[in-house]
């Protein structure tokens, strides 16, 4: 590689664990975590790290998300450039939250009910200098790519003066981490601006959800009348989980992930909020022109012994309700990469594949297609943003009835974190899992697809199976 080339490239010792890096960034505004936590997983080779970037996009309304959505394109086609071959996939570019609501750009969504949250529609923003692991290898380097600068002279010292500012900055002081800078602690819970119904279904964790346990069966009930009445195939429906927070949000990420590893983990320090995310969905990956979507339908609790693990597996790939639910999403993907896809390259490369996590098991397809020449990933957003899995099939519809019956906007939750790379490659997970920290309050939601012969209370039941990982996280329990 020539001493000026553009990114300026500087490899470092790999930790033995990312966590150690993301300690010394998460001290720097703006830090965001793409966590590949479960390494023996076949998506799990990359892990990315950032802070600090050099324009930030917060879109509260509409009217700002249009405006964010036409000047992040515009800012990222004039930085296109090609990637460092051998090098891990995200070297620079746009990284961020992606919200739910954000899908009201695309498709005429109804507003819910309540919004107390206030979860930006989008915070992202464009990061210049990457920390890129490559976990197959055990290698990591700091990839620079000297922005704003434009000469190559000028842009060559300031990739060179960035990649420093990051190296000084992941070998200062560790500390201990309760030293680092609060987030979240110390603020009250503001119990009162809770304004959407919410009750405490959990005394003994403090936990509220916005259904009691007869609410949200009820909720499935009503979304199967919907079904049988033939306005859609499939809802997916959520609680909202919340608890007070007692510990900085990236304190509680890494103890929720010592205790469940994800594909598509994440964390984003976004300044009034913080996610923390397990999540085991990609939504969409973008790679050399190739489009996929790996949709999540079908899912069990993991069993303590063998052979009831066996068992429940077994029971999850034969269960013609769970493979049906998977089916109907893999279908309304194939439409939606369709429509920027090269015709007649959408194929279904795994359909209904058993994939195991920590707490649960899932049925998990992969659908493919090849993006046409003038097509981007911003296009594939606008074409299949939110993922189908997290909202049911015809897509307008089941996010119809969902913000009636769920009547809480979904913020973070169901929507993506993730980066457009300067290249045209990107990588996108769907926020399932996911824990959302601001005003004092943990909001988790979970919830599960409810097609004609779902059951209520297994449904429910559900629910609290998916909710497992993240309580046991903030319970610091195995």
């Amino acid at each position: 590689m020539s001493s000026h080339q553009i990114p300026y490239v500087l490899e470092i010792s790999a930790p033995a664990d990312t966590a150690a890096v993301f300690r010394q960034l998460v001290k720097h505004p703006k830090c965001v975590f793409f966590d590949s936590s479960l390494r023996h997983h076949q998506l799990g080779r990359y892990s990315f790290l950032s802070c600090d970037p050099l324009v930030w996009y917060v879109a509260d309304t509409d009217a700002e998300a249009r405006r964010a959505w036409h000047d992040l394109q515009a800012m990222w086609s004039e930085l296109q450039a090609d990637n460092v071959p051998g090098l891990p996939p995200f070297q620079g570019g746009i990284a961020g939250l992606f919200g739910y609501e954000l899908g009201r750009l695309f498709e005429r969504i109804p507003i819910a009910a309540h919004d107390e949250l206030r979860v930006p529609l989008c915070a992202v923003g464009l990061y210049d200098v990457i920390v890129a692991f490559d976990h197959d290898t055990s290698q990591a380097w700091i990839i620079s790519q000297g922005w704003p600068e434009t000469s190559a002279a000028a842009r060559f010292e300031r990739a060179v003066e960035r990649a420093e500012q990051f190296s000084r900055w992941l070998a200062a002081p560790v500390g201990s981490p309760d030293s680092l800078p609060s987030m979240t602690a110390g603020k009250s819970p503001r119990i009162a601006a809770i304004e959407s119904p919410h009750f405490l279904v959990q005394p003994a964790r403090n936990t509220y959800s916005n259904f009691t346990a007869d609410g949200y069966r009820q909720a499935v009930r009503r979304a199967i009348e919907y079904i049988r009445a033939g306005d859609v195939f499939q809802v997916n429906l959520s609680q909202r989980l919340m608890r007070p927070a007692t510990i900085d949000t990236h304190l509680l990420y890494l103890q929720m992930r010592q205790r469940t590893q994800a594909t598509f983990g994440g964390y984003l320090d976004a300044g009034s909020f913080q996610l923390a995310s397990l999540s085991p969905e990609r939504f969409v990956s973008v790679r050399d022109r190739v489009v996929e979507a790996r949709p999540i339908k079908g899912t069990r609790q993991r069993m303590s012994r063998a052979e009831a693990d066996l068992y429940a597996a077994d029971e999850l790939q034969s269960s013609a309700k769970d493979r049906s639910e998977n089916v109907m999403i893999v279908d309304l993907l194939r439409n939606d990469l369709s429509r920027v896809c090269i015709d007649d390259s959408v194929m279904v490369q795994q359909l209904c594949g058993l994939e195991t996590y920590g707490y649960v098991q899932h049925l998990v397809s992969s659908v493919r297609g090849r993006l046409r020449p003038e097509c981007t990933p911003w296009q594939v957003m606008e074409a299949a943003f939110p993922g189908g899995s997290v909202t049911g099939a015809p897509k307008v519809r089941a996010m119809e009835v969902i913000s009636q019956l769920e009547q809480v906007a979904r913020g973070a939750y169901c929507g993506s974190l993730g980066y457009i790379g300067t290249d045209g490659s990107a990588d996108m997970s769907i926020l399932i899992r996911t824990l959302t920290a601001k005003d004092g309050w943990w909001h988790f939601p979970v919830g599960g697809g409810i097609v004609a012969d779902s059951d209520p209370q297994h449904e429910y039941e559900e629910t609290w199976h998916k909710a497992t990982g993240i309580l046991q996280g903030i319970d610091g329990k195995r």
